[in-house]
């Protein structure tokens, strides 16, 4: 059984019957946004399948933008990728960290370092300390003696130090946590899409399979009447 060639309603090319599906076989909502485009189309004969992608973006295109007067960047990235076949996902760590300044990195270390107990157990070390060589009179003569304003200067300035480097880190978390949102909004959306467009694909499938079962049966029954003819015809002159 050889493809007959058909021509696509849109770009009135030819096509064979497995480059080509039959408009009636085509989701309702996408076949309503072609009849707006093509009126005069023969609603009985078939689309390429690249025009019919090309429709199906459109329509992703029109179901992103209903209720809302513009696009975002987000969905237009994600429009554009499905276009083009391109993967969202990437590694958003090294790409923070390959952006990352000096500054910035030192005020990660700084904050990561100031969050964990090695820091209360090395302040805890320094401090008792501080307090037992000024407290044993050290050679006689404490150079921080009591009430070791010394020890007050040196804390308060690193309070003072140590917080805006903190909040500089944080600042950077916060950011790191926007992107990453960004981006698995960006993913989620183009899967929800692509599911979409998964089931649409599905549904023409079991369509075609059904189309070609029913033509196989109607093929079947003819057979069967042919050959119930044949019968009666020699019956009819053995009798």
């Amino acid at each position: 059984m050889t493809d007959t060639s058909q021509t696509c309603q849109i770009c009135q090319n030819h096509f064979t019957e497995h480059e080509s599906v039959p408009l009636k076989l085509i989701r309702p909502s996408i076949l309503e946004l072609i009849r707006k485009e093509h009126p005069d189309c023969d609603m009985s004969g078939v689309i390429c399948k690249p025009d019919l992608d090309a429709y199906r973006i459109k329509y992703i295109n029109h179901l992103i933008s209903i209720d809302k007067d513009t696009i975002s960047e987000q969905e237009k990235q994600v429009i554009k990728s499905l276009e083009k076949w391109q993967l969202l996902s990437r590694d958003l760590n090294k790409e923070f960290s390959d952006k990352s300044t000096i500054g910035q990195r030192i005020a990660d270390r700084v904050a990561n370092f100031g969050g964990s107990w090695k820091f209360i157990i090395f302040f805890f070390i320094i401090t008792g300390s501080w307090v037992v060589l000024n407290a044993v009179y050290l050679l006689f003569v404490p150079f921080d003696p009591f009430p070791y304003i010394l020890l007050n200067l040196v804390l308060g300035f690193m309070a003072a130090m140590q917080a805006p480097i903190i909040m500089m880190s944080q600042n950077r978390q916060e950011a790191k946590d926007r992107l990453r949102s960004e981006h698995d909004y960006r993913v989620n959306l183009k899967s929800e899409l692509e599911i979409r467009m998964l089931d649409e694909k599905v549904d023409h499938l079991l369509l075609s399979q059904w189309q070609r079962l029913l033509e196989i049966q109607q093929l079947q029954i003819d057979l069967m009447n042919e050959t119930n003819s044949k019968l009666d015809a020699m019956g009819t002159g053995k009798a």
